[in-house]
């Protein structure tokens, strides 16, 4: 019969010992190394320059605040994963009586130590019972006074599968943005491959900048949401740039 009793001895072999020190200098060499080349697997908190919550609506003219809406159910909060968010809803006092972008709901959040998968209509919304029928990706070409920018982002539009949902076929369009560690960004993937590749950075941050055209029951097309949003997205985006969004790398 074969012995399989424990022989601490193999352990006091040359050979074993060797191995073992090998791999116990690597292994202190390799924590000396990423201190030495100053990585940060480990990030710290980068608040805000100013909160969200004090952003100053009189400066979104044309734009006009409507609703101020809170979440107040606590798991639905924690799920979010940060209380630094707005959603109100804005009015274009510009446009049309008629017109079909004319209010919208702007939803903003912001994470300053971004342990999570980013947030995606694509997932939140299909969680409370909408289907996304469309995806595209868009680019918003913003031509404002001293704030030209072509800005990536993604065009979604979304329908209900409950029967009772205000009338049947009723249909709204949804579109985003990132901002992670000063740069723009269209899809969670971009945003996971900025926060991965930012190894020697003490900080990482991202935010997302959501428009839902969920406001009546007019139908809406691309041509129309995109504008409407390049439109949007030139007064929300310099406020958020200049007033709230942390400096890369001067936080």
């Amino acid at each position: 019969m074969q012995n399989t009793s424990f022989d601490i001895r193999v352990y006091l072999q040359p050979a074993f010992l060797i191995c073992a020190a090998v791999l116990a200098t690597a292994g202190a060499g390799m924590s000396i190394g990423i201190k030495t080349l100053g990585l940060y697997l480990e990030k710290e908190p980068l608040p805000l320059k100013k909160s969200l919550a004090l952003l100053n609506e009189e400066q979104l003219g044309p734009y006009r605040v409507l609703s101020k809406d809170q979440i107040l159910n606590e798991d639905v909060l924690k799920e979010l994963g940060t209380e630094e968010y707005i959603q109100w809803v804005l009015e274009d006092t510009d446009s049309e009586a008629e017109n079909s972008v004319k209010r919208f709901l702007l939803f903003v959040t912001y994470y300053g130590l971004p342990d999570r998968v980013p947030h995606v209509p694509e997932e939140c919304l299909a969680g409370v019972g909408f289907q996304r029928l469309v995806t595209d990706s868009v680019v918003f070409e913003i031509n404002q006074p001293g704030w030209q920018k072509k800005v990536q982002g993604r065009y979604l539009v979304f329908g209900s599968t409950k029967s009772d949902f205000l009338q049947s076929g009723a249909e709204f369009p949804v579109v985003y943005i990132f901002k992670v560690n000063g740069e723009y960004a269209s899809t969670r993937n971009e945003v996971r491959i900025a926060l991965n590749k930012n190894l020697f950075g003490k900080y990482s941050y991202f935010s997302k900048v959501e428009l839902v055209f969920n406001q009546g029951l007019n139908s809406r097309t691309k041509q129309e949401v995109v504008k409407a949003s390049e439109k949007a997205l030139g007064v929300i985006l310099p406020i958020l740039e200049q007033e709230h969004w942390p400096e890369w790398g001067h936080p």
